[in-house]
């Protein structure tokens, strides 16, 4: 591999020294030229890319730690409240399902609800307030979409399988 390099080397040499001193210029500016362009394309275009985009993604970070931030704060808020048995648990089930859109149907410590023509905000407002309130769980979901004239006005129906809290209340 060295003893090639040598006499390419020296085939390079040859030619060179063949070369009008104005040629040798030319091809020293064009080595030049393409030794710029190739440190622009793999070190300067990166970096100001980049230089560029950091107040986006630093924005967008800040955006995803504060959502972060918000889960945390939930998360911590579920975990200190006062455990709920399963009957009150079930109390509250009813009295937030009072809408003729959930009908209830109790099997142990599971709880089926149909759902007919339920507008979404207000199954997200529901599953919500299931969650927080009652302390009951969605374990399965079997939803379909409704017809939409307007997508603004989005109904489902089918039906959710809710899960009970323990049937005593746990001290902590």
């Amino acid at each position: 591999m060295s003893n090639a390099f040598q006499t390419l080397k020296a085939t390079a040499a040859t030619r060179w020294q063949v070369l009008s001193v104005r040629e040798q210029r030319s091809l020293a500016w064009l080595g030049l030229l393409l030794a710029s362009v190739l440190i622009w394309g793999v070190a300067i275009a990166p970096a100001l890319h980049t230089l560029r985009d950091s107040d986006a993604r630093r924005a967008h970070i800040g955006v995803q730690q504060a959502r972060m931030l918000a889960l945390q704060a939930q998360a911590k808020a579920l975990q200190q409240r006062t455990p709920l048995s399963r009957d009150e648990a079930l109390r509250t089930l009813q009295s937030l399902s009072a809408n003729s859109s959930f009908q209830l149907t109790v099997q142990g410590e599971r709880v089926s609800v149909q759902l007919k023509t339920v507008p979404a905000q207000t199954l997200a407002t529901w599953l919500t307030q299931v969650r927080n309130q009652a302390q009951v769980l969605p374990i399965e979901a079997h939803l379909t979409r409704g017809a939409d004239t307007d997508k603004n006005n989005t109904t489902w129906n089918g039906s959710l399988v809710l899960r009970l809290p323990d049937n005593t209340a746990r001290a902590q």
